[in-house]
């Protein structure tokens, strides 16, 4: 699923600036157990809290515990409540898949009523990703300027993606070697049980937002005696890995969009982009096309713009910075806030595609997806007709799963018949996970309880400051306590959303020296 990255995942980044895949790893003491040498860290925001870092050995090859081993980038931040009320270790997962979660060994600070404290939080890069080793990086530059537009309304425009798709995904071929044939989620869940076991722990709690809610299903379908307590936020749904739920998405991010246009239209007054949701968004395909002609700053086309606009079908967070630098363009034509968001969200360097390779490496390798292309090119036109917003971008993003090197296995049969109570949690109108997965989930995981942000776009947006769900999550890991569940297929608790933003309330609270939530800090600071 497209850039399937949690909210919460960017909490890190500011402080710095197969069945056999699956087995019980061993335990403390065992033939090929490994501990983890920790050791101060050498991030500055992990290392002012006194986190430790280190690195955990585990097998390329799961079935080959005795072959050649890579190694887990780990960070833990310890519980701080006395040792009679510890409640053990908390593995935590940004989503993705290819989100490094290192640093998120900081989000039990965010958890209301110092309910995080009871535990010792683990951040990891999982394998392939960040600063576990070896990372896989194919291309910096594919990410770059200059690409074509995504709606391939021309033989010319199809031919030039899937020779870049195709290309890509020989490059990642070359690049991964061995790596790239042991990147599935069953290898990351057996990576985690052997981290469990590296910490001395019976069972783990974990905390996973958007593909890492999958991780979660899949850990708790193969070890459910070995999970607690588990957070899933942004809930994948594991009917629908992975061609057919990008195809959902697609659907669901057009309508995102469309109410992103509606609430620019109500705030004309302040970003002159047309009073109705329809003009607006005239006025964005109006842009589109020109940029198809002419891109601003000679590499900001079509294909740039639809980047830039797809984070405000994510989340609530940005939109004003969305808003302000397409009015710059718009009224102005000043291109440089629309080239800024940009590069902001896809640097061009050398390891800078590690994230999408390791998206793609786990996502083609976890199912077979079509092999013939014409299944592709009917699916989406079919799509694009109702959808025309995000599909064709969708499509040439997953597109080098088409020729990927590594085989494909097959996904593990999700089920929580087994599985300890879990909470759940979505907004309703969430375009990257759709809220039917979480009802599937929740119907899977019979002692689940699901958690509504009613109305809400925002995508695993939980530790935010909604103080309804925020206190749910406090309430969980503090004693294990859950709404009641209901009986019917419908969430067990609706809370209020995250709030959309109010640029002329915020306008003038800046004029009176007004001071800001601490949601509207987290929007100002945080790397998205």
């Amino acid at each position: 699923m497209r850039r399937l990255l949690a909210t919460a995942a960017t909490i890190g980044l500011v402080l710095s600036g197969a069945a056999a895949a699956a087995g019980a790893a061993p335990e403390r003491g065992a033939p090929g157990y490994h501990a983890i040498a920790w050791r101060a860290c050498e991030n500055p925001g992990l290392r002012a809290r006194g986190a430790d870092c280190g690195y955990l050995s585990v097998p390329l090859d799961h079935a080959d515990p005795g072959g050649k081993q890579i190694k887990l980038a780990v960070s833990r931040v310890r519980h701080t409540v006395p040792d009679d009320k510890y409640q053990g270790v908390m593995l935590v997962n940004p989503g993705g898949p290819g989100g490094s979660g290192l640093t998120l060994s900081v989000l039990g600070e965010y958890v209301p009523g110092n309910a995080g404290a009871a535990y010792d939080w683990i951040g990891f890069d999982p394998r392939g990703v960040g600063d576990s080793k070896p990372a896989l990086a194919c291309d910096g530059d594919y990410l770059g300027y200059n690409r074509p537009p995504y709606v391939p309304t021309t033989a010319a425009i199809e031919k030039a993606w899937l020779a870049r798709a195709k290309g890509y995904a020989a490059a990642c071929d070359r690049a991964g070697g061995a790596l790239l044939d042991h990147l599935r989620t069953t290898d990351t869940v057996a990576d985690m049980d052997s981290l469990r076991a590296a910490l001395g722990a019976k069972q783990i709690n974990f905390y996973g937002f958007s593909y890492g809610t999958y991780l979660g299903q899949v850990y708790a379908t193969l070890h459910p005696d070995r999970v607690r307590r588990m957070v899933l936020d942004g809930v994948v749904d594991p009917g629908r890995v992975w061609y057919d739920a990008n195809l959902d998405q697609d659907v669901a991010f057009d309508r995102n969009i469309k109410i992103y246009f509606r609430w620019l239209a109500r705030h004309d007054d302040v970003y002159g982009l047309g009073t109705t949701g329809k003009a607006v968004e005239r006025l964005f395909y109006r842009e589109q096309a020109r940029l198809t002609a002419k891109p601003a700053a000679g590499v900001i086309g079509p294909a740039e713009l639809s980047d830039v606009f797809l984070q405000a079908g994510y989340y609530v967070f940005g939109w004003e910075s969305v808003a302000s630098a397409f009015a710059a363009w718009v009224n102005d034509r000043d291109p440089a806030p629309l080239k800024a968001l940009y590069d902001q969200g896809s640097p061009q360097e050398d390891g800078a595609d590690n994230g999408y390779a390791i998206y793609l490496a786990v996502q083609c390798t976890d199912v077979q997806w079509p092999t013939s292309w014409q299944k592709w090119r009917t699916d989406n036109w079919r799509v694009h007709a109702r959808a025309p917003f995000e599909t064709w971008g969708n499509a040439w993003y997953n597109a080098p799963c088409l020729t990927w090197g590594a085989k494909a296995g097959k996904p593990v049969a999700v089920t929580g018949a087994k599985a300890p109570p879990v909470l759940l949690i979505s907004e309703t109108l969430d375009a990257a996970t759709p809220f039917t997965g979480s009802l599937e989930v929740r119907k899977r995981f019979p002692r689940s309880v699901l958690v509504e942000g009613v109305g809400g776009t925002t995508h695993a947006g939980s530790l935010f400051g909604n103080a309804c769900v925020d206190d749910t999550i406090a309430a969980y890991l503090a004693s294990g306590k859950l709404p009641k569940r209901l009986k019917s297929n419908t969430s067990d608790k609706r809370c209020e959303p995250l709030p959309q933003p109010d640029p002329s309330a915020r306008a003038k609270r800046a004029e009176r020296g007004g001071s800001l939530s601490r949601l509207e800090l987290q929007e100002l600071v945080t790397i998205r």
